[in-house]
């Protein structure tokens, strides 16, 4: 695997990859109903693209074969915006190496805190990586109700890389 910048010909991949990954995730906690509402379609690549123009960096991780495999997005204000993994790469350390490779990249800009508004699937990788959980929210999408989490992480303190 490896970790680089988005490029302007990832946005069908990274579409699709969104839209696999709300719809193959995330059905062990949404309705049908609510995945619909949340990706009902994956988004035309120049949609997608058009929103990565605000200052954001988009880091993707590339499979055995160089194709995309996940991604995560961090906004200049500490804010994790989408983060999704292709469900044939989840559970295998994929999403930890791209979240890991995103810290270091907050703290070498000196970045003091990460939040996110995370999915329930989401929200339990977010808690593993030492977020703390601030608030259920709600949130409404094509007349539908979904939740999520509002979570940040004090990055102020040194990382903690184990023993």
């Amino acid at each position: 695997m490896r970790i680089r910048l988005y490029q302007p010909e990832d946005a069908a991949a990274l579409s699709r990859i969104l839209h696999d990954a709300v719809h193959g995730l995330g059905m062990r906690d949404y309705t049908p109903a609510q995945l619909a509402a949340w990706s009902p379609t994956p988004q035309p690549p120049a949609q997608f693209a058009a929103r990565l123009g605000d200052g954001r960096a988009v880091f993707v991780a590339e499979d055995a074969a160089l194709a995309p495999c996940a991604f995560i997005e961090l906004l200049p204000s500490g804010q994790i915006d989408r983060f999704y993994c292709a469900p044939g790469h989840a559970g295998i350390g994929v999403a930890a190496a791209l979240y890991d490779h995103l810290e270091t990249e907050a703290r070498r800009r000196g970045l003091d805190r990460l939040t996110v508004d995370a999915s329930a699937m989401a929200r339990r990788f977010f808690l593993r990586q030492g977020f703390t959980e601030l608030a259920r929210q709600e949130v409404e999408r094509a007349g539908v109700t979904l939740y999520n989490f509002a979570m940040a992480k004090d990055l102020s303190q040194p990382a903690d890389n184990g023993p």
